[in-house]
């Protein structure tokens, strides 16, 4: 049986040995650990992998929003939009999130649209993708189109808008419930307003409506003298578990968590701390469970490119990332699965992404995948899983930072609620 346990401890600078640690008895202590210790007696019992746990209240029958993982029949879906999309101002949570070699694109274009013709190109592919969604049996939903180039003023900072391409990272849908995350980036603030109407109307036809605490994003969310030049840096950082956000107020991006039913799995990131994780964790307790797993990654942000769940009992893992609790997933029966090397060329635009986007895929169910049409070697790897591979073209829309996993939010599955652990 595998057993989990969310992180609920540490300082800064040994958050991940931390985690490791605690699994063999250690003991360590850290602001993070004085700040939990109060509820933890009260929710131990919550976060193991017990079998007779409470079972989670059934969905209304007529609710349309229905979604407990990330592999059974997709009935509908919400898919981002590109029109209007906006470079990010080049702040410091930009910076730790993005190439060294762009850094000058985002200095000279922050707060301005993406390159025109490139842009044109993505919303062709995203719309070509719907279409295909739609043959395939699928009701898609779409944001409403908005201006990103406005600039807005809060009390604690400024900042032009992003998009709304990328659903996955403001929405996770558990049971019946539509959460949105608070964002950790100033130019994603805003970013809900675009999904308002969508989510309203699921509210309307009996799905359950929550918005996570909105941080400040003050300066103190930031590690304002995070000192990354490098991609050695950014290795040397991440294995130390220092991140560019500080626990100064909870956030988290929903891409972050990945579902298995009655188990979400979560990575503590740049854009995601323990504070976001803990409330995640308090507020979908006693029904789900939610447990912290790290890698070996020098930038971590967002799970879906590193560690995908297709199916019960099947993940794909990136051997570039590897996951320092992976072996507990074997354990467990699991099957896991390294997808082969992307084949996107070296010259592609990558702005806000690495090459594996490749395994950023989209489970119709577990039989169909959504791939890329240019990756040819991942697409043999699903075939030889007896899947049937939908091949689409988004190699543009990948540029704006997300395969096809990032830019839908599946709203509907035709499933149950199920331990697929227990």
């Amino acid at each position: 049986m595998l057993r989990v346990r969310c992180f609920r401890g540490g300082s800064r600078g040994a958050e991940a040995a931390h985690y490791i640690g605690s699994r063999l008895g250690r003991v360590f202590t850290g602001w993070v650990q004085r700040s939990f210790q109060s509820t933890q007696a009260a929710t131990a019992s919550q976060n193991t992998f017990a079998a007779d746990d409470k079972a989670a209240s059934p969905v209304p029958k007529d609710c349309l929003v229905c979604s407990y993982n990330e592999w059974d029949p997709l009935e509908e879906v919400i898919v981002g939009r590109a029109e209007n999309a906006c470079v990010p101002p080049f702040s410091v949570e930009v910076k730790a999130n993005t190439y060294e070699k762009y850094w000058g694109f985002y200095q000279k274009f922050g707060g301005q649209s993406f390159p025109k013709d490139h842009l044109k190109k993505a919303i062709a592919e995203i719309e070509e993708m719907c279409n295909i969604l739609k043959r395939e049996g699928v009701i898609v939903k779409r944001p409403d189109p908005i201006d990103w180039s406005v600039k807005y003023k809060t009390p604690d900072f400024e900042s032009t808008g992003m998009y709304a391409a990328m659903p996955r990272d403001i929405l996770l849908v558990v049971g019946n419930e539509i959460i949105e995350a608070p964002m950790a980036w100033r130019a994603r603030f805003f970013e809900y307003r675009a999904y308002r109407r969508i989510i309203k109307d699921y509210f309307n036809q009996g799905a359950k409506w929550t918005t996570a605490p909105k941080p400040t994003m003050a300066d103190e969310l930031y590690d304002q003298d995070y000192p990354i030049c490098s991609v050695e840096d950014r290795h040397k950082l991440a294995a130390q578990g220092k991140f560019v956000t500080t626990e100064f107020e909870p956030c988290f991006d929903a891409a972050d968590f990945i579902r298995a039913g009655r188990d979400i799995f979560v990575q503590r990131s740049q854009v995601t701390n323990y504070m976001g994780i803990e409330w995640m964790r308090r507020h979908l307790a006693p029904d789900y469970r939610v447990h912290v797993i790290a890698f070996k990654d020098p930038n971590p942000m967002h799970i879906d490119a590193t560690f995908n769940i297709i199916g019960p009992g099947l993940v794909l893992s990136n051997p570039d990332r590897p996951c320092h609790q992976i072996e507990l997933f074997k354990k467990a029966g699991w099957t896991v699965i390294q997808p082969p090397v992307p084949l996107i060329p070296d010259d592609h635009p990558l702005w806000m992404s690495s090459k594996w986007l490749s395994m950023n895929v989209l489970m119709l169910d577990e039989k169909r995948v959504m791939v890329d049409a240019n990756e040819t070697s991942i697409q043999k790897m699903f075939e030889d899983l007896g899947i049937s591979t939908i091949k689409v073209n988004i190699r543009h829309a990948n540029s704006l930072g997300g395969g096809f996993h990032c830019w839908t939010c599946d709203i509907r599955r035709r499933g149950t609620l199920q331990s697929y652990f227990d």
